[in-house]
């Protein structure tokens, strides 16, 4: 045996290498195939750009750091006099320079073209992987983009700066900034996803016809350093929608008060709020009493964004079980090549393609839906569907890669621990499991024409494979029947999102993955946790299929 090192005990083997120096889009066959199979092949070279900057350790550790180093308020200065500001690591700034630079949070908008929304889609699962805590108001500025449009006036202020590639972080009037974020706030303490019960108000400010003063509070506010926020309150002909502004025109702070910053168990690098309307400005965008729809839109967006940051935080946690698997050896072997640890990570490999093509199908959906009838009948029906089905089914597969890892795994120290806390997030915010397959219900019964749409989709595979024909028919004669609806939604909205991803692996993916999809998920040969694929199937070209490499 090689002699230590005075005062050192032991040599330290068997330990995988930190993945990191890695480019998260060439390395990722699934996401690369699904971004050429919806549309956004011309965008590869360019996402796959990205991903060498996302995965390079510079990168990595700066995501690190945002997570370990949360946002501070300081609401008053050392004199006493009101601040109201929130102070960030700077590993925080350059993520957000990063997520801005790559034009995230508006390029589909700015740079319109066919496939836009998809590209902007993989990369928005790649950046998941790294620091999901900035997507928060990347995706909000994202969304707000059709509201603010529809009002010359907050458009012409708003837009052009939006528009820009330039992450201006100073704490300043709009107008002298190179660029801006906007957020939204409809949360109050009384309500939660019922913001009806709203009791924030709005009254007529007089001077141009759309000023108003706004006074109460949200309850959960992101990213109240941002520019501006579109908040809903109740005005004299009902809850309407508003630009609120951090900064006045003339040069003052708006009177929204910070009250504190909201201890969260993930998403620990963005600033989440509680804060107070002190009469504060707010211009209205669009009609009294059309705030719900008006701001719906802009949920719209950014539900796509929950379903596409949760198949890119289940992508990473699948990568990261990888890569241990390969590299640490037990028993005389590699994990990877112990049969059942073999199965398990085949196993998560076929729930996150499956994941990623569903959320990237949805996205070819928001580029289509404004020239295609039938695309945007489909999107209103799954937008939802896929937000509920995709971050509901993240988590479980989320713990289950951390096991993998074992106690290596079960440290804040690395990124399974980051994962575990974030992948709950996003089947809260933007409207929780119930209110999601209740929204189907509504897109069902109110637009008959999106379930046409829906099983449109699946007739493209009738005759590919005889298990996805008798799902198909299951499912046909589920949703015949209306009876007791509301009480078996989410059971209807999982087979509807079950047997679309076996449509998308079929007609999407290679063989090897659709077959291992069809036979677990949908012809019942499968068990209750992962690691559960029958006899038969090719587990370890499956698994080798996810390994970031």
């Amino acid at each position: 045996m090689t002699a230590l090192p005075a005062f050192e005990t032991h040599e330290v083997f068997n330990q995988p290498p930190a993945l990191d120096d890695y480019n998260l889009f060439s390395t990722d066959r699934a996401l690369v195939n699904a971004t050429h199979e919806m549309g956004a092949g011309f965008a590869v070279d360019r996402l796959a750009a990205y991903g060498a900057r996302l995965g390079s350790a510079e990168t990595i550790e700066n995501g690190r750091l945002a997570h370990r180093h949360p946002p501070q308020l300081r609401t008053f200065d050392r004199f006493g006099h009101r601040r109201d500001e929130v102070e960030f690591h700077p590993a925080w700034h350059a993520i957000m320079d990063l997520i801005i630079g790559e034009g995230l949070h508006s390029a589909p908008w700015a740079e319109p073209a066919p496939g836009a929304h998809t590209a902007r889609a993989a990369a928005y699962v790649m950046h998941a992987q790294i620091e999901p805590g900035s997507q928060c108001p990347t995706t909000m500025t994202y969304g707000s983009v059709p509201a603010l449009a529809r009002d010359a006036e907050a458009a012409k202020t708003w837009l052009p700066k939006i528009f820009s590639r330039a992450y201006d972080r100073r704490d300043i009037p709009v107008c002298k900034k190179t660029g801006a974020l906007v957020g939204m706030g409809m949360t109050e303490k009384q309500g939660g996803s019922d913001v009806r019960a709203n009791t924030t108000t709005a009254a007529r400010a007089g001077g141009q016809g759309g000023e108003y003063r706004i006074t109460g509070h949200k309850w959960f506010f992101s990213c109240p350093q941002i520019d501006a926020h579109l908040v809903l309150a109740q005005a004299p002909d009902g809850l309407s929608c508003f630009v609120v502004p951090r900064w006045l025109p003339d040069g003052t702070k708006n009177a929204v008060r910070i009250q504190r910053l909201k201890d969260k168990v993930g998403n620990r690098s963005n600033a989440s709020s509680e804060v107070e309307f002190h009469g504060a400005y707010g211009w209205l965008l669009g009609e009294e009493g059309r705030g719900v729809p008006t701001i719906l839109e802009m949920g719209t967006f950014t539900r796509l964004d929950c379903a596409l940051g949760s198949a890119g935080l289940l992508r990473g946690a699948v990568a990261q079980a990888h890569h241990h698997a390969f590299h640490r050896r037990a028993f005389q072997r590699h994990l990877i090549d112990q049969p059942l640890m073999t199965n398990v990570v085949a196993d998560l490999a076929v729930e996150s393609e499956a994941a990623t093509l569903l959320a990237l199908r949805l996205a070819r959906a928001f580029d289509e839906a404004p020239r295609d009838a039938r695309q945007a009948a489909f999107q209103r029906l799954c937008t939802p569907a896929v937000k509920y089905w995709v971050c509901k089914r993240a988590p479980n597969a989320v713990v289950e890669a951390m096991e993998v890892l074992g106690g290596n795994g079960y440290v804040d120290e690395g990124p399974l621990g980051m994962l575990y806390k974030e992948i709950p997030l996003n089947s809260i915010w933007e409207g929780s499991g119930n209110v999601m397959c209740l929204d189907v219900l509504r897109a069902l019964q109110k637009s008959p024409d999106s379930l046409e749409a829906y099983f449109a989709e699946l007739a493209e595979v009738h005759g590919a494979d005889p298990r996805l024909d008798s799902a198909i028919a299951a499912l046909e004669a589920d949703l015949a029947d209306r009876s007791d609806m509301e009480q078996c939604a989410r059971r209807i909205v999982e087979k509807m999102m079950t047997v679309l991803q076996g449509a998308l692996v079929v007609r999407h993916a290679p063989s090897m993955v659709s077959d291992a999809f069809i036979a677990s998920r949908l012809a019942g040969d499968w068990g209750h946790a992962f690691g559960t694929l029958p006899r038969g199937l090719d587990l370890r070209a499956i698994a080798d299929r996810a390994r970031p490499a």
